[in-house]
């Protein structure tokens, strides 16, 4: 039989068909050939002897949380406590677009900015979204679940940002435990601690602990390069340009010039390990 798997702990595989969940176990020669199953893979499994016996080919698939084949994030941004960090927004961009997820930036507690603050941070949501990714507010309801429909999703971000208070009221029955922001140190304790895929409003849900494997080593600065999606707007005469030495490169221009927005330039210099070479 085919089925996925919707959720591990210890050495139990929970493997859902379109009829129930198996609770399976993998063959021997995983382990042999070093072979680690993921929430979200598609298995051919056993349902008598309830063993795994293939994992098909996946999509994509991360190490932290270990999850495969998901099709969008919703990435949880708070805009205060805590509050609205670029720097990690940006990481969870680049690490969707390495990995072909499509990211979207659900913002929260839009509700406890300040006047005097609002204006400048909604500039920088519009500069997000006119360079082409989907901003939404966490009390749009309604088109987060048109978004879910068909759809294998993730839901991270910053802790304490509220994404399982979101998933709550996406679906009241899972009383998904939250975690209280540290007044102290501005950063909220980790709740979720086993990934699970729950079915929701037409397609897949992962509530997972957030992705915590983000740097950049394993990757070229050119694959970093690519993922800052607005600098293809401005092709460069130089070869293989990576838009840091070089005094007539376009994205420089456009970044004086304020069509790239600074701290996305800024970001990318650090990312790929030559944030020395800008001056403002």
């Amino acid at each position: 039989m085919r089925g996925q798997i919707v959720k591990i702990h210890s050495d139990l595989h929970y493997v859902q068909t379109n009829k129930q969940i198996y609770p399976c176990k993998c063959r021997g020669i995983f382990r042999k050939e070093k072979i680690i199953p993921l929430v979200g893979d598609y298995v051919e499994f056993n349902s008598e002897k309830l063993v795994i016996e293939k994992i098909l080919p996946r999509k994509n698939q991360f190490s932290r949380p270990k999850v495969s084949n998901i099709d969008q994030a919703f990435i949880i941004t708070s805009l205060v406590c805590p509050d609205l960090s670029l720097n990690l927004l940006d990481k969870l961009l680049v690490l969707m677009e390495l990995h072909s997820v499509k990211p979207i930036i659900c913002i929260t507690k839009k509700d406890l900015v300040k006047d005097s603050e609002l204006l400048k941070i909604e500039e920088i949501l519009s500069y997000y979204q006119k360079i082409g990714y989907s901003v939404i507010d966490n009390t749009e309801l309604e088109k987060i679940k048109e978004m879910l429909n068909g759809k294998t999703s993730v839901f991270t971000g910053q802790t304490g940002a509220g994404k399982s208070s979101l998933l709550n009221k996406l679906n009241p029955n899972w009383n998904l435990e939250t975690g209280e922001v540290s007044v102290a140190l501005g950063r909220g304790r980790h709740t979720t601690r086993v990934v699970t895929l729950y079915e929701l409003f037409g397609g897949k849900v992962m509530d997972t602990p957030g992705f915590s494997a983000l740097d950049f080593h394993s990757y070229s600065k050119e694959d970093i390069r690519d993922c800052f999606i607005e600098f293809r707007k401005f092709p460069c005469s130089f070869q293989d340009c990576l838009h840091t030495k070089e005094v007539e490169c376009e994205v420089k221009k456009a970044v004086s010039a304020n069509n790239i927005m600074k701290s996305r330039y800024i970001n990318y210099l650090n990312f790929i390990g030559e944030d020395e070479e800008y001056e403002s």
